[in-house]
């Protein structure tokens, strides 16, 4: 986007518009980020963070708040054509929640506020002064979340029918789309329209206790109030945590790729170790590069507001930057981590993607030397032929690639115990959750590193590689 576009639109807003415009950017920002922002200026900048400085995105904001001017503006102003569909599309929560505060007048605002006065404490609600300040306050304390907006639905329907109706369209238009059979597609669902019932102000919901606070577990949550260590830490507490999904290739029929005995133990040590740390776990055996490359899409696609985190893990043979379906075809590794940057996958805007590879980066051995007494056993090690990864990691946020070896090398798996790389990497995860210290994955990958390199395997070394675009740090404990 032209700069001097960007700073006339700047001038053209005022500070209510720029409240809205924050709202709308909610689910891509989080938003204790967004907190202070008093100029469009500033939430420029924390879009570009993000990657979503463009003209599409912000024709999408500008039409929603009504300024069809500045939308003009925008397109006249793109220095370059965008693609629309790669672009993320405004929340239709939030812009549902916005066309409710831009039809609420005054009276009925008192009347909402006064509605949740039991529910919420009287500072926030007196500070509020828009519709959109008491669904922030009523989204911090979990009484409306994009999956769950049948208490609002309720309030309104005490004073407004046409509001509610709103919120009634939107119920309706994503009731099914909640209900996906694919083992991705794991979504709290919505409460059908003939379940609500309108009740007295006192009683919000049948799961919850208005004496104590204490909600249901099936009432699905938001994202949790920030706090100092936001900054910091990923955080980790929905349930599940995230979702770890394993492709694990040991037989290439038909092709000139050995078997890769010893995987399974790899896979075993994986999934036994995220279900700790609390994620689903989904195990994908011997698929050929076009499932592969599908099942990737489809993860892609998937909706992870619920969720914290993924994790990747492949385990099978390589060749220069990729890895090999079990067809002996090609995938390459920016093929596995694309779909999931931010301007694919706005579900996980500030959340870590790791992804493990077990191959190697090349054919070339290592040179190196190591007390006798640290070479393991040769006749149970073979190599995962493999090779460069350049461009590899997405030029993006929060993104985690850990690799077996460094590139154009080979990294080495015991045939009965699995690969030195996965086995020691999950010896070292295990060691951080069991630590009263809140060690960061990073740190575990240098214990890794360090651990790997002091082995010698077939007479030659191995060193893993690290490589990331994280932006706090992430700590794994166990929750089982």
């Amino acid at each position: 986007m032209d700069r001097r576009t960007l700073s006339r639109i700047d001038d053209e807003l005022n500070s209510e518009e720029v409240a809205e415009l924050c709202f709308l950017c909610t689910d891509f920002i989080p938003r204790k980020r967004l907190e202070g922002i008093s100029s469009a200026k500033d939430l420029f900048l924390k879009l570009e963070e993000v990657d979503l400085l463009d003209s599409s995105y912000l024709a999408q904001l500008f039409k929603t708040i009504h300024r069809e001017d500045l939308v003009r503006q925008v397109q006249n102003g793109s220095r370059q054509a965008e693609e629309a569909d790669a672009v993320p599309g405004l929340s239709d929560y939030r812009v549902m929640l916005y066309s409710i505060h831009d039809d609420m007048t005054e009276e009925n605002l008192d009347k909402l506020k006064f509605l949740l006065n039991p529910k919420l404490n009287r500072r926030p609600l007196e500070k509020s002064k828009t519709a959109l300040d008491v669904f922030v306050e009523m989204e911090k304390s979990q009484l409306i979340s994009k999956d769950d907006v049948s208490g609002l639905y309720k309030l309104l329907l005490e004073f407004d029918k046409k509001l509610a109706a709103v919120v009634e369209k939107y119920m309706q238009d994503h009731r099914g789309a909640l209900t996906d059979t694919s083992p991705y597609q794991k979504r709290p669902s919505i409460p059908s329209l003939e379940s609500l019932s309108v009740s007295q102000p006192e009683t919000w919901s049948e799961t919850e206790d208005p004496n104590n606070g204490v909600r249901s577990d099936a009432t699905p949550c938001p994202d949790p109030p920030t706090s100092p260590d936001d900054e910091e830490y990923y955080s980790f507490t929905h349930e599940p945590r995230g979702l770890c999904v394993i492709f694990n290739n040991e037989f290439f029929p038909g092709t000139d790729l050995k078997k890769r005995l010893g995987t399974q133990e790899d896979e075993k040590s994986l999934n036994n170790l995220f279900r700790r740390f609390g994620f689903d776990v989904v195990v994908h055996n011997d698929l050929t590069s076009d499932l592969i490359e599908s099942e990737i899409t489809k993860l892609g696609q998937r909706n992870f507001s619920h969720e914290d985190a993924l994790v990747v893990c492949v385990l099978s043979h390589g060749d220069n930057g990729c890895v090999y379906g079990t067809d002996g075809k090609k995938v390459q590794l920016r093929a596995l981590t694309l779909p999931f940057t931010s301007n694919r996958a706005p579900s996980l805007i500030g959340k870590p993607k790791l992804f493990f590879i077990q191959a190697c980066q090349g054919t070339l051995d290592q040179s190196g030397h190591a007390p006798v007494s640290e070479v393991k056993g040769d006749a149970e090690l073979e190599a995962d032929a493999s090779s460069s990864t350049s461009n590899s990691v997405p030029k993006d946020a929060d993104f985690l690639l850990g690799m077996a070896t460094v590139a154009e090398c080979k990294s080495f798996r015991n045939t009965t115990t699995g690969s030195i790389y996965i086995q020691e990497l999950c010896k070292q995860l295990e060691k951080a959750a069991e630590s009263s210290k809140m060690e960061d994955i990073l740190g575990v990958l240098v214990h890794v590193n360090r651990e790997v390199s002091k082995g010698v395997f077939l007479n030659k070394k191995q060193m893993p590689e690290p490589k990331y675009t994280l932006t706090k740090k992430v700590v794994l404990k166990y929750t089982n």
